[in-house]
């Protein structure tokens, strides 16, 4: 970051982003320099228009290019003390780094942990990892799970690395590959699912996915692994990056993933805890990208043990 600033009357500051910033979304960058904002407070101080980019009004999910002159209003926030893993946590999650390197982590993120803080949260994947890891202060999340789903997480540990992997994503160069476990009898002839998506909040405040004509455009293919007298075990890939779009794309199929409190059905639900499953049953199981050097790599987090002893007691 540039150390130059210059004070407005309103006592803002106006940051010019540099090269080794690029690439980065505004949330993301103003929440490292707003320490201990919640994510809802920068949202709405981008929407409210004190944030500006350039002099214009912005989204918070605007890539920064290296020049940009961001305007980062006053912030008066409460001290508190910055939320620290327990120790139990910690030696979790050092034991689930399934890859390495000088740039990026890759973890095998447990279910029931967020992978940030906020909407109550204060803690999540990313607030624990730089907690654990101050000799890496560039810790940034290059895609999210759901809180409740687990498996492989990349984490960019330099700028560099972020970059790319983003620009991956967005030319669909990353392969992600899930596994789940749905309702009833998944049909060998559907391999995808096509269904548009739309974000809806309902009157609770809570955020849902439908299937919509005038969503955004989604894809997923399935693959039959395991076939069981009340349940299938597939293979999931999301062509696209739609939030739920794995959940929502099985339950529009007519089958909903095991566990799923928003999209599930509660009598398949009600049965599958009477046979000991406590969670969602989605795990993110294999990642392929290319590093900055060009070396391709297949990262695969293979199931938890609880979810492997549940499945191998299913009736086939």
């Amino acid at each position: 970051m540039s150390d130059e600033f210059a004070a407005t009357p309103l006592g803002a500051r106006v940051i010019e982003v540099s090269a080794e910033e690029a690439g980065q979304r505004l949330d993301n960058f103003l929440i490292a320099r707003l320490k201990g904002a919640p994510r809802s407070l920068v949202y709405r101080v981008v929407r409210s228009g004190e944030v500006r980019v350039n002099s214009g009004r912005v989204r918070p999910d605007r890539r920064l290019e290296s020049g940009d002159r961001v305007r980062v209003p006053p912030i008066r926030l409460a001290e508190r003390a910055p939320a620290i893993p327990s120790a139990s946590l910690s030696q979790e999650l050092g034991k689930r780094v399934v890859f390495e390197n000088e740039g990026l982590l890759v973890i095998d993120k447990p279910s029931g942990l967020a992978v940030h803080g906020g909407s109550g949260l204060s803690l999540g994947l990313i607030e624990a990892l730089r907690a654990m890891r101050p000799d890496c202060p560039s810790l940034e999340l290059v895609h999210r799970l759901d809180r409740d789903t687990s498996g492989c997480v990349m984490v960019a540990k330099k700028r560099s690395f972020l970059r790319h992997l983003h620009a991956g994503l967005r030319e669909g160069r990353i392969t992600k590959t899930y596994l789940a476990l749905v309702m009833g009898n998944w049909p060998s002839q559907r391999t995808r699912v096509t269904a548009p998506l739309e974000k809806n909040t309902v009157s609770s405040g809570e955020r849902v996915v439908r299937a919509d004509d005038s969503g955004k455009a989604a894809e997923t293919r399935f693959r039959i692994l395991r076939q069981f007298t009340d349940a299938t075990l597939v293979e999931a890939k999301p062509l696209t990056g739609r939030t739920h779009q794995i959940r929502v794309h099985a339950q529009i199929s007519g089958h909903p993933i095991a566990g799923d409190d928003k999209y599930g059905d509660r009598d398949f639900d009600k049965r599958m805890r009477a046979l000991g499953l406590r969670r969602l049953f989605l795990h993110a199981f294999g990642l392929g990208f290319e590093l900055p050097s060009g070396e391709r790599l297949e990262i695969e987090a293979p199931l938890d043990p609880a979810l492997s002893r549940f499945l191998d007691q299913l009736p086939p």
